[in-house]
């Protein structure tokens, strides 16, 4: 299984803020150039970060982001869930994002579907325990700091 790009800056957003302490708060913009990803990408990850109450958005002179309690104690397996879905590994319907699919033929007596999806449980389970705070601590959250300084290129 492969994270989406939006779920994988969505992780690193937060770990990022969760390690910003009292500093000055980051803008979207430092973020992104921080990470090295499209500012129009950052943004639409930070509206839906903002949206989900896990950080607060402030425009303005002194403005930028931080992280929001609940984003600190949120779990990382609940934010994978949101930021994926509750889809199927497998589109054994052939419903394709265009609408245009031919279903599996063996989908009435195929057991890998079932399979995927119960992989698919587990690996959300795995990261249920974890929280942003945990995993932005130890060696991850100076190297965070470090990279948000580093200038890309």
């Amino acid at each position: 299984m492969r994270l989406l790009r939006s779920t994988d800056l969505a992780l690193r957003v937060l770990m990022r803020l969760a390690v910003a302490g009292e500093r000055t708060d980051p803008t979207t913009r430092d973020v992104a150039e921080g990470m090295g990803v499209p500012y129009t990408h950052a943004a639409k990850v930070v509206a839906e970060l903002q949206h989900m109450e896990l950080l607060t958005a402030r425009r303005g002179r002194g403005g930028g982001l931080a992280l929001t309690e609940q984003g600190r104690t949120a779990s990382v397996g609940a934010l994978v869930r949101a930021f994926e879905g509750e889809g199927d590994v497998v589109d054994c319907d052939g419903a394709s994002a265009s609408g245009t699919g031919t279903p599996c033929p063996l989908r009435s007596a195929c057991r890998l579907r079932g399979a995927l999806r119960q992989a698919q449980e587990a690996f959300f389970a795995s990261l249920d325990p974890l929280t942003v705070a945990d995993i932005a601590t130890g060696p991850t959250g100076p190297l965070l700091l470090e990279i948000s300084r580093t200038p890309q290129s």
